[in-house]
């Protein structure tokens, strides 16, 4: 059989064994004999087998050809996509290349099932969550937050929220998102492309001129993205984004961080939402929201201001912490082993 009908074919195959594990990402990367593969699902890394020098080689390459990249550079870093129907199903994969000390590639593929989506009844471990998440995402203008670890879920629920108020609350809704993760019918999604000028905050500024009730940032990582997004949260429009920060009080110090007074986090936050997932049973697991809003949010912003620490009081919040606790003695025990 031609050598490259065996590789497409090996190459089709671990991404259909992948989705069938229901992995979020593979794993391929380079030893000294071979080429290792593990598939990543719930924040774990599961063996899923290896493969030789050379099969390895031809696959990360084939990764490459379909997603545009450049197969003769392995000595630099390269990200890329391509899509795919898999068993009647529309996926995006991203992917990622980094050269390694073995003078070879290693790979990452990020699996996405595209147009899906979930109510937010279906994500949450307590439906009073769900219920304020809903009271939320249903205010008019404002900026909703959410931070949490890689892999915790923010972005699902995030899509979730924002294809409640596309459907249910007949708003014209707007992403901008690097890259996109979930190509939804219903929404106008960007892609940032720092190449081409769309930055986060370029193309934020495109986005205000373009009517949206609701935007979606996928992330806020600087100043200028920061203030263009209070901006226009106290201009008549929501705002959803992720922030990177340890828990819900800590965001606050985190936009602060990027710039942004106290005094425009007062008039602009309506919520911030921190999130974790638990495992309810085997192989399903639900998120676990710390929700800071209301007069708790004007608390902790007043704590801030006065230079006090402030803890939330809520049983949501109790578990988020008794999740983290758990999975932090998990990996001491792990290491000590």
């Amino acid at each position: 059989m031609n050598v490259e009908i065996v590789v497409e074919n090996r190459s089709e195959q671990l991404l259909l064994k992948a989705i069938m594990f229901g992995a979020s990402d593979i794993h391929i990367v380079p030893t000294s004999n071979n080429y290792s593969i593990h598939f990543r699902k719930y924040g774990k890394l599961f063996n899923a087998g290896e493969i030789s020098l050379d099969l390895g080689t031809r696959m990360i390459s084939y990764f490459k050809f379909l997603s545009l990249l450049d197969i003769s550079e392995k000595r630099k870093p390269q990200s890329g996509s391509f899509q795919k129907e898999m068993q009647q199903k529309q996926y995006a994969f991203r992917v990622s290349t980094l050269p390694s000390v073995f003078q070879r590639e290693s790979l990452v593929i990020r699996l996405m099932l595209q147009n899906a989506t979930h109510p937010i009844s279906s994500l949450c471990y307590h439906q009073k969550s769900a219920e304020k998440l809903i009271s939320l995402i249903s205010n008019r203008q404002g900026l909703l937050l959410f931070c949490g670890a890689t892999g915790s879920g923010k972005t699902t629920s995030m899509y979730s929220l924002i294809n409640y108020s596309s459907q249910v609350l007949s708003r014209h809704v707007i992403s901008l998102e690097d890259p996109v993760e979930n190509s939804q019918e219903n929404l106008l999604q960007i892609q940032v492309n720092e190449r081409a000028g769309v930055t986060y905050a370029a193309g934020l500024r495109a986005i205000l001129r373009h009517s949206p009730d609701v935007i979606m940032i996928g992330e806020i990582r600087d100043h200028e993205t920061a203030k263009i997004a209070i901006e226009a949260s106290l201009t008549g429009h929501l705002v959803l984004s992720t922030i990177h920060a340890k828990d819900s009080v800590n965001c606050i110090y985190r936009l602060m961080d990027l710039g942004i007074t106290i005094e425009e986090i007062r008039q602009a936050l309506v919520g911030i939402v921190a999130q974790c997932l638990v495992e309810v049973e085997q192989d399903k697991r639900k998120a676990v929201y710390e929700i800071l809003s209301d007069s708790f949010l004007y608390e902790a912003i007043l704590a801030t201001m006065r230079g006090q620490p402030y803890n939330l009081p809520n049983f949501d919040t109790l578990i988020y912490q008794m999740e983290s606790i758990r999975m932090v003695k998990k990996q001491l025990v792990s290491k000590s082993i």
